[in-house]
């Protein structure tokens, strides 16, 4: 009966195998998670930078400055 002893063997080690692919897994999606909520606060901080930005460049004079002859 060894080739009863080698499936359940491989029965084993799939079913740890599966179990360390889960985990990590479940890892990935909490760094995916933590990652797009990091982008997420960078584009609103880019966002009210552009803001203040336009702000600035709204402020500035229409105008150029005059040459002196």
């Amino acid at each position: 009966m060894a080739s009863l002893n080698d499936l359940t063997d491989r029965v084993e080690r799939l079913l740890l195998r599966h179990d360390e692919i889960t985990r990590t897994n479940a890892l990935l999606l909490e760094q995916v998670t933590t990652l797009m909520q990091e982008r997420d606060s960078l584009r609103s901080r880019l966002n009210a930078a552009r803001a203040r930005v336009d702000a600035l460049l709204e402020r500035l004079p229409i105008e150029a400055p005059k040459e002196d002859a």
